[in-house]
């Protein structure tokens, strides 16, 4: 009896991982053999539209003032766009020093904070003037200079929403060059991948930019604590509107550096992705029967684990298969395993493989048992916020450090003023 629960376990395991690897492959193959149309120099648009970016910020003293800084280094004319920071639980003297650039603040002081009443509090500014597109991005992004142009001739071409290349900004610890390979693996699957086969990319938090009037409907009248990145996702596909990927529109954001930081917001991920997958999944997969593929298939992206995860599990199953003599899950898990990991290989950037040492890959398997605690815990997100802190020594770099130089997309952005302290 006790034999035979286990090979239903093992065959149910065994389908699961399946899935996972063949979507994930799927994808990954179709990025690595995309190419796109969009063109590496800026691009040229015949209007200037209208642009606020807005910035979401919760106690982020640390950072703000030198993010805000270089974002004003846009070759958008300042005339077209304004910065808006809706400051919550800022420092006194934080705020006077932002007073001092030429941006919009918003005050705000809620009991449970959460994103997503920030950027109302903000759009509610924001009605008090004629604007076109919405940028949000996070406390601590950086756009690449060009950025708000590429952004500006995508709407000009018909975009609804618009998801920019998010990048690290940092790799000074080994921590954070994980987190770095780990945010370009999910560009190439989710979004180059996507785009490749004509199915919206995902949309990750920051570096969007959206139509002030569809970005309003959705917060208006969104409950959610946490991940609403997710929720607006659904509805833009929900409406049978199309994301855009836009590869070379860079934003540069801080990668987590430390295992408490790391599990703290995996632990906000987790619920959020829960949160959405009991939520939407059902209704997703009916959608993909009724040949609406683009809502479905960010249904089925709620039902994939997260890539440490899957390879985790894949590896303590091949180990436990062997162990056990079960030959036929072994074999199975196995194979599932270096088609996993080609993968993830496949995905990872060339500039990001140079940083890939002994030092960094021997910290896998701590992040795996981290995830695993993050997933236990996941109802410490419940209901409340919790804030990522930010805040490094590399958040103005020399563009010819020797370290942060072998990035392509940081090289060439010419983003941050050298030398400002």
């Amino acid at each position: 009896m006790i034999l035979s629960l286990l090979s239903i376990l093992a065959v149910i395991i065994c389908f699961y991982t399946a899935l996972n690897v063949i979507y994930l492959a799927l994808f990954a193959l179709a990025g690595y053999f995309s190419t796109t149309n969009e063109p590496r120099d800026t691009p040229i648009a015949a209007t200037f539209r209208r642009i606020a970016v807005l910035i979401p910020a919760y106690r982020e003293d640390s950072v703000i003032v030198q993010s805000v800084l270089a974002n004003l280094k846009q070759t958008y004319p300042a005339e077209a766009y304004d910065l808006v920071v809706v400051a919550d639980s800022f420092q006194p003297s934080t705020l006077a020093r932002l007073g001092e650039l030429p941006i919009q603040i918003v005050e705000v002081g809620f009991e449970v904070p959460t994103i997503a009443k920030a950027l109302l509090a903000g759009l509610q500014r924001l009605s008090q003037k004629s604007y076109d597109i919405v940028v949000i991005a996070d406390a601590d992004n950086v756009m690449a200079a060009d950025f708000l142009e590429r952004v500006n001739v995508a709407f000009e071409q018909g975009a609804d929403a618009v998801q920019g290349h998010r990048v690290a900004k940092n790799t000074n610890t080994t921590l954070a060059v994980l987190d770095a390979i780990s945010e370009e693996v999910n560009n190439h699957i989710f979004r180059k991948g996507h785009k490749a086969l004509g199915i919206s990319p995902s949309l990750i938090g920051s570096g969007m930019a959206f139509r002030q009037e569809l970005l309003e409907r959705f917060i208006q009248q969104t409950e959610d604590i946490g991940g609403y990145d997710k929720g607006l996702d659904l509805y833009i596909r929900e409406l049978g509107l199309r994301i855009v990927y836009l590869e070379y529109a860079y934003i540069y954001d801080e990668k987590v550096q430390t295992g408490n930081v790391f599990e703290h917001q995996r632990t906000r991920w987790m619920e959020a992705h829960l949160y959405y997958l009991r939520k939407y999944f059902s209704k997703g997969v009916a959608a993909l029967f009724e040949g609406r593929f683009d809502y479905g298939d960010k249904a089925v992206q709620l039902f994939v684990m997260p890539r440490l995860l899957l390879v985790g599990l894949l590896t303590i199953c091949w180990i436990g298969g062997l162990l056990l003599g079960v030959r036929w899950f072994s074999w199975a898990m196995g194979i599932q395993w270096v088609i996993a990991v080609g993968m993830l290989l496949l995905s990872t950037p060339k500039y990001l493989f140079k940083l890939l040492r002994l030092d960094v890959i021997i910290v896998l398997p701590t992040l795996f048992f981290l995830l695993i605690r993050s997933s236990i815990n996941f109802r410490k997100a419940r209901n409340r916020f919790l804030h990522t802190p930010h805040g490094i020594d590399t958040m103005l770099f020399d563009e010819n450090d020797s370290e942060l130089s072998t990035t392509p997309s940081i090289k060439d952005s010419k983003l941050i003023p050298k030398n400002q302290k």
